[in-house]
């Protein structure tokens, strides 16, 4: 299995992934442009933010799997990568805590004006009656739009320094992060515009919008005056203007990890209002960057990659969840070659497309399970079909 990786990765996971036979070819410099060339022969891609386009999807003739070292996955062209048949997998929760603490940390510098006390003591000024104006955090209100792994860290850490969290009610919410919020003591608001008008600070931690910028000037005019937003997601989730304006006119204050324009290389130039305003603390998209968060996702990623070549799907992102299935048919049969062949040769007559199939086998081997859904109408005709065959033991089926 023929792997490249796309970006900086550590040596010592690369020596992992080489330890297991498989070989790699680490190019961290390699960019969105020079990226279709070198996919001929590819059957893994690892990226962080190298840009994967539908034309280096279509180059990748082996192309099997494209995995992000990291959460999003708005970098990669996942519905060309479904018409291509390549799984897209990420890694998820793996800098939750990294992003978090930066979070905090550009909340407590916010209310202490760290960054401004810094330069002024190394510019030799010691301004000790301007710096000490904090209002403190403890028993003001933080409200976080986004209740995920990292919203949950978040929300941990804030608690820690006393103060009240809110976020918006969320029916489709997992009971694991049900569970949490209610330990963690956080009040849910049923509409996100009251929420907003009770918060001192709202914090960001949702994917890039499909349409226009989550908080535009609506979202902002439900907040108070005087109040602090911190995006440490993604830079397009803001509208820059209208945050201008808040920043201007209203006394709002910032702190971002994230802008909507932001140089691809690790170095460059940075052309940006709201980087040399003085109402906004800005830092170059590092939320991520920790040893302990590049170490986790590094593992998730060789995980996923050691998982593929040992025949198993890792988690992925562009796969059907066969919810479109009109049925399931379950097929107890004897454990002999040719047994599932026959099975999809009477869908197949029948003119059934199977979405998703799985075969297990029983202890002992004499005997196995497959369990397939169908797209279609499993007539009695078909059933029975299914049931005449020599190796089939018994077949029972749910309608959707």
């Amino acid at each position: 299995m023929h792997i490249i990786i796309a970006d900086a990765f550590a040596a010592d996971h690369v020596d992992r992934l080489r330890d297991a036979g498989l070989t790699v070819v680490h190019e961290p410099s390699l960019d969105e442009e020079r990226l279709p060339a070198r996919l001929a022969g590819c059957d893994v891609l690892v990226v962080r933010s190298t840009r994967v386009t539908a034309d280096a999807i279509a180059a990748g003739d082996r192309l099997a799997l494209i995995v992000r070292a990291g959460a999003g996955v708005n970098t990669i062209d996942v519905d060309a990568a479904a018409r291509h048949g390549v799984l897209v997998a990420n890694t998820p929760g793996t800098n939750s805590v990294a992003v978090a603490e930066l979070t905090i940390g550009l909340l407590l510098a916010i209310d202490r004006s760290i960054p401004d006390a810094v330069v002024a003591a190394r510019g030799g000024r010691w301004r000790k009656k301007q710096f000490s104006q904090a209002q403190g955090i403890a028993g003001r209100t933080l409200g976080i739009v986004g209740m995920g792994a990292i919203g949950l860290e978040v929300a941990s850490r804030a608690r820690a320094l006393e103060m009240r969290v809110l976020t918006s009610e969320n029916p489709d919410r997992d009971p694991e992060t049900r569970r949490r919020i209610a330990e963690l003591r956080i009040e849910q608001i049923a509409e996100r515009k009251e929420m907003l008008a009770q918060c001192d600070v709202v914090s960001l931690h949702v994917p890039a919008p499909d349409g226009g910028p989550l908080v535009d000037a609506g979202f902002l005019d439900a907040m108070p005056d005087g109040a602090w937003l911190i995006n440490t997601s993604r830079g397009d989730v803001v509208d820059e203007n209208a945050l201008l304006e808040a920043l201007d006119h209203r006394g709002f204050r910032a702190g971002l990890d994230v802008v909507a324009a932001e140089p691809s290389a690790g170095e460059g130039q940075l052309d940006n209002a709201l980087a040399s305003h003085p109402s906004v603390y800005l830092t170059p998209h590092i939320g991520a960057s920790t040893k302990q968060a590049q170490t986790a996702t590094a593992d998730a990623v060789v995980a996923h990659i050691l998982s593929f070549a040992a025949g198993s799907l890792p988690t992925v992102l562009n796969l059907h969840d066969g919810l479109a299935s009109t049925a399931t048919l379950v097929v107890r049969h004897r454990n002999v070659v040719g047994v599932l062949a026959g099975v999809l040769g009477v869908l197949r007559g029948a003119g059934l497309n199977v979405d998703q199939m799985t075969n297990q086998i029983f202890t002992g081997e004499s005997a196995g399970v497959a369990i397939i859904n169908v797209h279609g109408d499993l007539t009695d005709d078909i059933l029975d079909g299914v049931r005449s065959l020599d190796p089939v033991l018994g077949v029972t089926v749910s309608h959707r």
